[in-house]
């Protein structure tokens, strides 16, 4: 028997089955998936889940690789917010196709022991543990990381209310022969608004959305002729598109599970909340649900805490989870706004982020996931402690640690 079955292979189900394997838990996960997906959803990795790493003396391959991006945009709009005012090592963005960073997770889960087995879906959940077709792996507790679709959530009962989508976004990996100056590019106006971030290997993504497809009907498939003419009538050229990798579309269907725990079944990740990616957060919400759950699960299953204190992981997430669905759906309304009053909504905002550093840093801080404080206690900045060490490094074995302010808690929060 295995103390946790983590469903799901992506992000959030790795980084949490190396939280359990550090706190002395034995850990299966399992994915439908036989291979990593290269077509990469998540390609935005935040200061706060770089922290999160740094933590756990594993953020060095991600700074190495990333590409770093020192301000970042609410809805699209064109006045950035400057990320070198934030209170962290790590006041930028790091740009890492997610197949990469699911890699560099996996890497670390197997090193401290996990069992990770791909191939095999789960059907459903019996008493004791998960059904793969016929086979059942018996666990004492199972985690839902299995997205947005999940399996695990179904079974366990629990809602999932929200509203379906209402606008579509697009994105195209592409070739491009005349890409923007530096590599990026924002665009937006009454015909629609796009960014083009460069990728590895001599790609671009051009992602964004347009009046044609802010309605609910499902467009269609994305096809290179289709995205080449709408680039062209937002930015006046198409880069010079060719040789797609993917195309894909995406809508704004907005949910959050009522609840993140039925008994011994849990969710973390997309399994407990969905939204229009705009800012690029989900991933790191994900990770930082991990993050927060991984420490706790581990101590009950260990019998270093009483299981009441699993409660305390729907309490302290779920508000965050809702944060992000409301921050997401004021950014969508922003970034449809093509209508002459969403045009002037948006020019009045971005001239607010320019010229009011307060607002321009609370967002940021809403965005970078800095700002997350909880009713036990607020995330501790790293700081240099007595003995001339850094509090992040005194993290890195997944306890308890005590400096002249209190006591830290292994996922960063005052105790």
């Amino acid at each position: 028997m295995q103390d946790v079955v983590v469903v799901g292979a992506g992000p959030t189900g790795l980084w949490l089955a190396g939280e359990l394997r550090l706190g002395g838990a034995s850990v299966t996960v399992v994915e439908a998936r036989r291979e990593r997906d290269v077509n990469s959803k998540a390609l935005t990795i935040h200061p706060r889940t770089i922290e999160v790493f740094d933590c756990r003396g594993v953020a060095e391959p991600f700074l190495a690789e990333g590409i770093r991006i020192p301000n970042g945009h609410f809805g699209g709009l064109p006045d950035r917010m400057d990320f070198a005012v934030l209170d962290t090592p790590f006041p930028f963005t790091l740009a890492l196709p997610q197949d990469r960073t699911e890699e560099l997770l996996e890497q670390r889960a197997r090193e401290l022991g996990a069992v990770i087995k791909r191939g095999h879906r789960v059907t459903g959940l019996t008493d004791d543990g998960v059904l793969l077709g016929d086979e059942v792996v018996v666990a004492r507790y199972v985690v839902g990381c299995d997205g947005t679709r999940s399996t695990v959530r179904e079974a366990a009962g629990i809602d999932f209310p929200g509203t379906d989508a209402t606008t579509w976004g697009w994105l195209g990996d592409v070739v491009l022969d005349d890409p923007p100056a530096r590599g990026f590019a924002s665009v937006t106006g009454i015909d629609g608004g796009l960014m083009v971030v460069p990728l590895p290997g001599g790609v671009h993504r051009i992602v964004g959305g347009d009046p044609a497809t802010n309605r609910a009907e499902w467009p269609g498939e994305l096809t290179l002729d289709e995205l080449r003419a709408t680039v062209k009538a937002i930015a006046g050229t198409d880069f010079g598109m060719r040789d797609p990798r993917w195309l894909s579309r995406f809508g704004n269907a907005t949910r959050q599970a009522a609840a993140y725990r039925a008994g011994t079944v849990l969710l973390a990740g997309d399994a407990a909340h969905m939204h229009f990616p705009t800012g690029g957060v989900g991933m790191n919400v994900g990770i930082q649900d991990a993050h927060n759950l991984g420490w706790k699960l581990a101590a009950v299953v260990t019998g270093r805490a009483d299981e009441t204190l699993l409660d305390s992981y729907h309490d302290e997430r779920h508000p965050v989870g809702a944060a992000l669905l409301a921050h997401t759906r004021a950014q969508t309304a922003l970034m449809t706004g093509y209508t002459p009053e969403g045009q002037a909504l948006r020019a009045l905002l971005s001239g607010l982020i320019a010229a009011a550093p307060d607002m321009s840093r609370e967002l940021a801080e809403r965005l970078s996931g800095l700002d997350v404080a909880y009713a036990t206690g607020r995330r501790v900045p790293d700081q240099r402690l007595a003995d001339g060490g850094r509090l992040f490094e005194r993290l890195r074995g997944g306890g308890h640690v005590e400096i002249a302010g209190g006591v830290v808690r292994p996922d960063g929060h005052l105790a």
